[in-house]
């Protein structure tokens, strides 16, 4: 039997999983660092923490696991998706990733936009200019720390320094480059027009490969520190949500997946390049070769219903430690007793701002409707309603762009909830389903080792033999009229108070 590791370096810790060829999970070991926010606005890591989580975590499965080192046939890397690591001509660190969640790069963006032009940067790079992308990173460097720019002779991705560090070699792949705002999305490759405006030297960048093909091989002296057999391929692996697409099985035109995260995505495959001129969603090349995806983005999805249990949930909560439960779980209750409408209170789950459809950092959170009638059980169902709304959003962007799916299938921590699946269902009008792993990027990376190392001829057939669905929702017609009433209402209050919330956030 042969198994490959699937390493999902994350943005509270690493993950390193080990499969056997039919996706079947043998063993697996996390381990966490910190995130350091110096100012306020700023989020940054230090890439020496990823490196020795990954040695960590590596050493931890393939002792615990037992098998030959010789046994494992390949490695795939998935990784938060944005993060600047700059290195010298040594492969010294020069200064800490400015990492995805990052906002000190407004100006930049405005510069980015002003070189490029809005249209033509849209054009290539399929996004507008955003502050969490790597490009406006590089400027913010360049402008503000020369002395660090001026010594910079690579530029990585997250992962990428870990595939730096386990095989010598500076690669990327097409999903992860995406990302970064320097890449012909369309072309597949470094965008000349974009570096040479921007004033990037192309040669600081990695080789860009296809996300299954083998990038570098692990070297002797990494293969002694983590139990690995020296030469065991590494190939391209993907960026977070692309790997986490291959391992929920959306690798075909016509698939799609939400997640309820801290924030929510609604991706969708696409075997055709279409990119939203208004840079309402991002377009990414995904992690088939030759294929795209199209993602919008909730900043609030599960991080609205946390706040909601974190300020108002106190009895729920010690419910949940008396009965050994979940908090969650009572809260899923009590939303229950509250009709579709939540007795007419809507949510908007703007809490840090939006992405999809509006682009506003300055919108904010807010209940519509409150009454004195309102209990806990309504605010949990309109918390719960208001991100499927936003959600389906997103999901109405990718409809316009032809790329929206017939069924939906749920992963996340809000997918795990039978009631959120039923309104998501509800409201999409279509069938939600979930598979039967829940590893996600760690598994989608490992299949891209299995393709690469020829076990699969290609990832939709590797995607077909090894990830199965296990539930699915269907979608209640009566409900889904019910939820358009009041959808309608909630698609018209951001027009109605844009205006107010910037004046708020001028304050």
């Amino acid at each position: 039997m042969k198994y490959t590791l699937g390493i999902d370096v994350g943005t509270s810790g690493t993950k390193t999983v080990l499969f056997d060829t039919n996706g079947v999970k043998i063993t697996s070991s996390t381990i966490e660092y910190p995130l350091y926010q110096p100012k306020n606005g700023w989020a940054e890591q230090d890439p020496a923490d990823w490196w020795n989580a990954v040695k960590g975590t590596v050493a931890n499965v393939m002792k615990d696991s037992g098998i030959a080192k010789e046994d494992v046939a390949g490695i795939g890397i998935s990784g938060q998706m944005h993060g600047l690591v700059m290195l010298d001509k040594d492969n010294n660190i020069l200064r800490p990733s400015i990492i995805w969640c990052d906002q000190r790069t407004a100006e930049e963006c405005a510069e980015i936009e002003a070189l490029v032009g809005r249209e033509r940067l849209i054009a290539i790079t399929a996004n507008p200019a955003l502050t969490g992308f790597t490009a406006s990173k590089i400027m913010w460097v360049k402008k503000h720390e020369p002395e660090v720019y001026a010594k910079c002779a690579h530029i990585l991705l997250p992962k990428d320094y870990i595939r730096l560090m386990l095989t010598g070699e500076y690669a990327t792949e097409v999903s992860d480059a995406s990302g970064m705002q320097l890449l012909d999305v369309p072309g597949r490759c470094w965008s000349d027009e974009v570096l040479e405006k921007l004033g990037i030297d192309k040669a600081l960048l990695g080789k860009v490969y296809e996300s299954p093909e083998i990038t570098g091989y692990v070297t002797e002296e990494v293969a002694g520190q983590c139990g690995l057999a020296a030469g065991t391929p590494v190939v391209g692996g993907a960026g977070d949500n692309a790997a986490a697409a291959v391992g929920m099985g959306v690798v075909a035109d016509g698939r799609a997946f939400t997640t309820i995260g801290t924030s929510g995505v609604v991706f969708a495959h696409t075997d055709e390049i279409t990119i939203d001129p208004a840079g309402r969603v991002h377009t990414f090349c995904c992690a088939v070769p030759g294929a795209w995806h199209v993602m919008g983005v909730t900043q609030a999805a599960g991080l609205s219903l946390r706040w909601l249990r974190d300020t108002v949930c106190t009895p729920e909560i010690a419910q949940a430690e008396g009965e050994n439960t979940d908090p969650y779980v009572i809260m899923d209750k009590e939303a229950e007793n509250s009709p579709i409408g939540a007795n007419r209170l809507l949510y908007l789950p703007y809490l840090m701002g939006e992405r999809t459809p509006h682009l506003d950092p300055d919108c904010r959170g807010c209940f519509v409707g409150l009454s004195a009638m309102h209990n806990r059980g309504d605010l949990i169902r309109s918390v719960m309603e208001g991100v499927c709304y936003s959600l389906n959003d997103c999901l109405g962007v990718l409809d316009e762009m032809g790329v929206a799916p017939a069924d939906m299938r749920v992963c996340g921590g809000g997918g795990k909830s039978p009631l959120w699946r039923k309104m998501l269902a509800d409201v999409f009008g279509m069938p939600t389903v979930t598979v039967t792993s829940d590893e996600g990027p760690a598994l989608g990376v490992a299949i891209l080792a299995m393709v690469g190392a020829g076990i699969y001829k290609s990832v939709p057939e590797a995607c077909d033999a090894i990830v199965s669905t296990r539930t699915k929702t269907e979608s209640d017609g009566e409900n889904t009229a019910r939820y358009d009433a009041f959808y309608n209402i909630y698609k018209g209050l951001y027009t109605h108070l844009k205006e107010d919330f910037g004046a708020l956030a001028k304050l």
